[in-house]
């Protein structure tokens, strides 16, 4: 009796011993925005300089409108994939494309990457622009 004691005092230990160390793990955000909610994040990131803007578009569709201070990472690259692992893990990444599908697979990939902070656009650009936010040429 006193033996099976011990083990389950053991046993309540290491179960508050491994919740101790999951919750001092790095924090992650993963999260997808509506236009208002990600034009808020890019003004309250403005001078921020580990918040980058991807744009996951082609060269063409970029070069015809995009979100100001976007940078462009072509999704149908051959070399998307490993350009996108090259990133820095620990910036802050607000991503979007033309609809919400490719930034929505890049968000999944960035995941599983272990990025620590991403925010994808709903509705892509076509959203942005219908709610009238700035786009840059």
């Amino acid at each position: 009796m006193r033996t099976q004691r011990r083990w389950f005092l053991l046993l309540g230990l290491l179960t508050a011993l491994a919740a101790l160390l999951v919750g001092c793990g790095e924090k992650t955000t993963f999260k997808k925005l509506t236009p208002p909610e990600a034009y808020q994040l890019i003004q309250q990131h403005k001078d921020d300089p580990n918040f980058v803007i991807l744009d996951v578009r082609t060269p063409e569709e970029y070069r015809a409108g995009h979100i100001p201070g976007a940078q462009n990472l072509d999704f149908y690259a051959p070399d998307f994939q490993e350009k996108l692992s090259q990133l820095p893990k620990d910036k802050v990444y607000f991503i979007y494309c033309n609809s919400g599908n490719r930034s929505g697979q890049t968000f999944e990939m960035m995941k599983r990457m272990g990025f620590k902070e991403v925010y994808d656009l709903q509705g892509g650009i076509q959203a942005w622009y219908q709610g009238g936010y700035p786009i840059t040429r």
